[in-house]
C-alpha cells in the first residue's frame, strides 16, 4: 500500500539514500540501480535537473524559516495540556487508559476565530469516518476546500513555501501550485470496497476508522474539539518533544468512540498553515521518506507516504498518509 517512489520525478541529483527502492543520483548509472525513468527525468534532456532537486540542507534551512513565519500559532498562554501518564514500550498497545483527565486543560478559542483556523475546521465535518463508504462532496463542501486554500495562501508562511517551490521549477504559477494542492490533499481515492471513500485530507486532519482502529486522525485542533465534545478519551503519551513553545510535539495514545489509536503523533499548537505546509513540503520532497527538518534548533522528522493504487494529472499521487514521526 505504501512503497518508496520509483521514479526520478523532482529527485534528480539527490543524495543516496539506503531506504529508496531506486535512485537518481549520477553514481546510480555505475551501480545499476537507477529510477526506470532516470534518462528522461534526469539525463542531459531531462526534464529535471539537479540543480532542482531539494537538498537536505535546503530543508532544514526552510523548515527554520517556515516556524518562525507560523505567526498564527498558539502561544504559550493560549493553550495548556496535561500530558499525564508517559507510556513505556509495552503499554502504548494494551488499550489502558492511564490518564484521568483530559489532555487539554485550556485552549483560548479565539485562536479558532483567525481565518485560517475558522476554514480548517469548516472542513472537519465533511467525512465519513468509516473506510468503505463512499464520501460525497457537495457544493458547498467544494467551496470551504476552496476557501481554505485561499486562506492558507494568504498567509507569509505559505507565499514563502511557494516561492521556494517555484525556485525549483515545481510550480509556475500560484494557480498551478493551488490546484495541484487540492488534488493532492482533497482529491478522494479507495481505502476499502472501490467506494471513493478518503483523501489524504480526510486521513491526516479528520482521522478515519479502519478494521477497528483509528488510522490518521493526527490534528491537535480536531483532538481538542473532540475531546471537549466527550468522544475522545487521551490515554497516555509516549513522547513528549523539547519545544518550551509552541508548535511542540507529542506521541499519544487515545480513543474515539470506542476506536482506540495505538500510537498517534500530533504538532500541538501550530496553525493549520504550518501543518498543512510542512506536509505538503515533505510530500513534494521527500515522497515515500522520511523528511528530516529543524524547528527552533530542534531536528524532527516528518514521514509522508503516497497513495500507490489511483494517481491524477498524468501520474502524480495522491497523499496517503503525513504525520510527525516521535523518536
Amino acid at each position: 500500500l505504501y512503497t518508496a517512489p520509483d521514479s526520478c520525478e523532482g529527485r534528480c541529483g539527490e543524495p543516496f539514500s539506503e531506504e529508496d527502492e531506486c535512485h537518481c543520483h549520477p553514481e546510480c548509472q555505475g551501480h545499476r540501480n537507477c529510477c526506470e525513468d532516470y534518462e528522461r527525468h534526469c539525463g542531459p534532456d531531462g526534464f529535471s535537473s539537479s540543480r532542482d532537486s531539494i537538498t537536505d540542507q535546503e530543508l532544514l534551512e526552510l523548515s527554520e524559516q517556515l516556524y518562525r513565519l507560523d505567526h498564527n500559532k498558539a502561544r504559550p498562554s493560549d493553550v495548556a495540556i496535561n500530558p499525564q501518564h508517559l507510556a513505556g514500550p509495552d503499554e502504548t498497545g494494551d488499550e489502558q487508559d492511564r490518564s484521568p483527565q483530559p489532555l487539554y486543560k485550556y485552549v483560548n478559542e479565539e485562536l479558532f476565530s483567525k481565518p485560517t483556523y475558522a476554514s480548517f475546521i469548516k472542513l472537519l465535518d465533511n467525512y465519513q469516518r468509516a473506510t468503505g463508504r463512499e464520501e460525497e462532496v457537495t457544493a458547498e463542501e467544494l467551496r470551504e476546500q476552496d476557501r481554505f486554500l485561499e486562506e492558507v495562501m494568504k498567509t507569509e508562511l505559505m507565499r514563502r513555501l511557494l516561492a521556494f517551490l517555484r525556485g525549483k521549477n515545481r510550480y509556475g504559477s500560484e494557480q498551478e501550485f493551488v490546484e495541484d494542492l487540492k488534488e493532492m490533499w482533497f482529491g478522494l481515492y479507495s481505502r476499502g470496497d472501490g467506494e471513493q471513500d478518503s483523501s489524504g485530507f480526510e486521513h491526516v486532519f479528520s482521522g478515519e476508522v479502519k478494521k477497528g482502529k483509528v488510522s490518521g486522525f493526527h490534528n491537535w485542533i480536531r483532538f481538542y474539539l473532540l475531546e471537549k465534545q466527550g468522544v475522545v478519551n487521551y490515554f497516555s503519551h509516549n513522547f513528549n518533544g523539547p519545544w518550551d513553545t509552541y508548535p511542540d510535539v507529542l506521541g499519544l495514545q487515545f480513543s474515539w468512540d470506542g476506536f482506540y489509536k495505538e500510537v498517534g503523533s500530533a504538532f500541538i499548537g501550530c496553525s493549520p498553515e504550518f501543518e498543512f505546509g510542512l506536509y505538503s513540503l515533505c510530500f513534494l520532497a521527500r515522497p515515500g521518506r522520511a523528511c528530516h527538518l529543524s524547528l527552533g534548533g530542534h531536528h524532527l522528522s516528518v514521514q509522508t507516504y503516497p497513495w500507490t493504487k489511483s494517481t491524477y494529472g498524468g501520474g502524480r499521487s495522491f497523499i496517503a498518509t503525513a504525520y510527525v514521526m516521535s523518536p
